[in-house]
């Protein structure tokens, strides 16, 4: 047969969630049937007390799974239609076995229409399945998905942000030396020791970040260059620069500004342009030695699979949470590594999130490293299993599932206004 796209396109869909769930399923056959999902919860706390929410899926077995989540009533609403789908269709979950986790992915994500909200919604539930599956089966995740690659994974965090409260007021702070000079001896102190940081364009262009900022001129894009100019000699050489946006620029003006920072070799362009494929990602990558990164935005096989085809991006950057949980991200990686190209993982999710991501990026051949905030330390949502970083380098834990041990007291005290507890 002729693997024409198309039917690439096809065996893309069809045969990874096969070949790399093979080894799960095999661990799993033992004891399939012997646990019933009962119910799926879901929280979401007031924003700044850690994890922005969580999902909980509880079984007749007492077992309870957890994954990261937003809560809220859209969430609810997805699961309502999980709990009780009409007619008694395939998607209901309630009563099924939660370790047919590749059976749950095709129905929650293929089965019926959706909407970004479910996506979000579906991906954390896929990840509390995971969880779960762990806890049944008393192995970590990353053991479930083949085994582990890495015991420590490199990770890349945030710069400071700028002074001021006006976008002039950061812009000028960017533009001292002396504020840059400050700026790199708070982030060399951070208790991880991370080694590369995201520094925001947006602060560089006195403009709001995600706000699209087209047609950038020469003054624009020499202020760009000095921005990063003066980060890199306040970091010095060794620590990586992400050039980091939020989507603002057009094509031009990003050709302009990957140009613009050569000169300080930047580890990657993060998101210059409209988040969807179109041709001006590769018309980019084509104009710059500075590898280009993207993926935070994008969902499952067919929002990411463009991009490999037509090598339009170095790196894709998927988030858990919004990508398709571990078993949709899991197909991204393995479609990526048949192209040789490397994943990382976006991850600003908090502790619930930090704790999926390192059990996933420890497993994934072709996924050497995340993101983690600078407080991943600081989890009050949790009662153990806190990540650990060190030199820049997260180390993988080793509790059954994804090793999330929420601390429900201070869940219930930091509820939303307005939210119910799943007690």
């Amino acid at each position: 047969m002729v693997l024409s796209r198309r039917n690439f396109f096809k065996a893309a869909l069809a045969m990874p969630v096969g070949a790399s769930m093979a080894g799960y399923e095999a661990l799993a056959a033992p004891v399939q049937g012997l646990v019933k999902i009962t119910a799926i919860k879901s929280i979401r706390l007031k924003r700044g007390r850690g994890s922005r929410g969580f999902i909980k899926i509880e079984t007749d077995a007492g077992l309870v799974g957890y994954g990261p989540g937003e809560g809220g009533p859209e969430t609810r609403e997805t699961i309502a239609m999980l709990e009780d789908s009409p007619a008694g269709g395939k998607t209901g979950l309630i009563g099924k076995d939660p370790l047919a986790i590749r059976v749950h992915f095709q129905n929650m994500f293929y089965a019926i229409a959706q909407r970004p909200g479910d996506v979000r919604a579906y991906s954390c539930i896929d990840m509390a399945l995971w969880d779960l599956a762990g806890k049944i089966l008393n192995q970590p995740v990353s053991k479930l998905l083949g085994g582990n690659f890495r015991e420590e994974i490199d990770t890349y965090s945030h710069m400071v942000p700028p002074r001021g409260k006006t976008p002039l007021e950061r812009q000028n702070d960017y533009l001292s030396k002396d504020a840059w000079q400050e700026r790199a001896q708070i982030v060399k102190s951070f208790k991880g020791g991370f080694k590369a940081f995201k520094i925001d364009i947006n602060h560089a262009l006195a403009v709001p970040g995600g706000e699209f900022t087209p047609d950038l001129g020469p003054r624009e894009v020499d202020t760009v260059r000095r921005v990063y100019e003066l980060a890199r000699e306040a970091l010095g050489s060794d620590y990586d620069i992400d050039v980091h946006c939020h989507n603002e620029l057009d094509l031009p003006s990003a050709i302009k500004v990957a140009r613009a920072v050569e000169g300080i070799k930047p580890l990657f362009f993060e998101d210059p342009i409209f988040p969807r494929f179109s041709e001006s990602w590769a018309a980019i990558r084509r104009s710059t030695s500075v590898p280009i990164i993207t993926g935070e935005s994008l969902a499952l096989i067919e929002d990411t699979l463009p991009f490999m085809q037509n090598q339009s991006v170095d790196i894709l950057q998927i988030d858990l949470s919004h990508g398709g949980g571990i078993t949709g991200t899991k197909i991204i990686a393995d479609v990526a590594a048949s192209y040789r190209m490397p994943i990382a993982l976006h991850n600003v999710g908090g502790y619930a999130l930090n704790n999926a991501s390192q059990q996933f990026a420890a497993s994934v051949f072709n996924c050497p490293r995340i993101e983690c905030a600078s407080s991943y330390d600081k989890a009050p949502d949790a009662t153990g299993n806190i990540p650990v970083v060190k030199d820049g380098r997260m180390q993988v834990a080793s509790l059954p599932g994804l090793g999330i041990l929420p601390n429900e007291d201070y869940l219930k005290a930091n509820l939303e206004d307005g939210e119910p507890w799943w007690g």
